[in-house]
């Protein structure tokens, strides 16, 4: 049977941290693009005490969780509400039970709840979280599309056309609670970088995060300063999605699932760049990566191969698309 909605209005529920923001806005914009019109608000909710302290699986939905600083939670409900992270999960089931049922509610990664409170649930393979209203998704949901990345390369064509072939792409993350990026680790990726430069006559754009230090940032942009590069270090516009359109190679630190999905988004040779530390779930999203032929491991050189972009959130929108023309039946 065809689909017949038409439109959708989608709030997306997050604590407004830019990793799972960007996730939920994703997932809307590939729902949005299957319709023929829609919106999307963004609603920032930061749980009052005593909520932010407890788990999600005891907030009553008869009450207001929002503390300040949150957006208001209140009628007329949404079609679609789009959530991520632990402070989202009560607001969403409270939407959902106040809207007696109408609100289509689908959360993305593990809710850490009973998973039969919500309509969907997006959740990376590498939870292992597994029921009839669970999409396993191959790393994160994210914002990269074909257009976005021809329109940020339009943007920023005139820092990166000068840069020579092959543009190689160099994404770096930082410490966590698994991994760790030491001073050696920069130093040791700055080495590789210099040696295929100097085999390949490559060009660089290197992009640090937030939880870049200020201390590697510094020793990377030093360690290659006489290599043609573009160094974004979080400072004037964003150069990102157009650093992933240029590129001929993307090398990425394996301490990041977005970035790593974002790499694998736009189709490049995606090389991962291994830290001091071990995560169990990190090593089965790299390995389904590394058997699907999206990813290689970095071992200090250059690679070419081909592979179909990962396009996770165009998966997931149709799937949730069809069952919310199912509940309207």
């Amino acid at each position: 049977m065809p689909l017949t909605t038409t439109s959708l209005s989608i709030w997306t529920l997050t604590d407004g941290k830019i990793g799972m923001a960007n996730q939920c806005l994703g997932l809307a914009e590939a729902l949005l693009g299957r319709v023929d019109e829609g919106t999307i608000v963004e609603k920032v909710i930061l749980p009052r005490a005593p909520w932010k302290w407890l788990p999600a699986r005891v907030w009553p939905s008869s009450i207001d969780f929002a503390g300040p600083g949150s957006d208001a939670i209140e009628m007329p409900w949404p079609d679609v509400v789009i959530s991520c992270g632990r402070n989202a999960v009560g607001p969403a089931l409270a939407i959902k039970s106040r809207s007696s049922g109408t609100t289509f509610i689908i959360h993305v990664q593990h809710p850490r709840v009973k998973i039969s409170h919500f309509d969907l649930i997006s959740a990376p393979i590498h939870d292992g979280l597994r029921g009839h209203n669970v999409i396993q998704v191959n790393g994160s949901m994210h914002r990269v599309t074909p257009d976005a990345l021809r329109r940020a390369s339009r943007q920023f064509s005139k820092i990166i056309d000068p840069l020579p072939h092959p543009r190689i792409a160099v994404l770096i993350g930082g410490s966590n609670s698994s991994y760790n990026m030491t001073a050696e680790t920069i130093r040791r990726i700055a080495r590789d970088l210099v040696a295929i430069n100097r085999q390949t006559g490559a060009g660089l754009m290197i992009t640090t995060s937030r939880r870049t230090t200020e201390a590697n940032s510094k020793l990377l942009s030093n360690a290659v300063e006489d290599i043609p590069n573009v160094f974004w270090n979080g400072k004037g516009k964003n150069p990102y999605f157009a650093f992933l359109s240029a590129a001929d190679a993307i090398i990425v630190t394996c301490d990041s699932v977005n970035m790593i999905t974002e790499a694998a988004a736009s189709g490049k040779p995606l090389l991962i760049a291994e830290l001091e530390g071990k995560n169990r779930k990190f090593e089965i999203f790299h390995q389904s990566l590394y058997l699907q032929g999206i990813a290689r491991p970095f071992k200090g050189y250059l690679e070419e191969w081909s592979y179909q972009p990962l396009n996770e959130p165009a998966r997931v929108a149709r799937e949730a698309l069809r069952r919310i023309e199912a509940t309207q039946r």
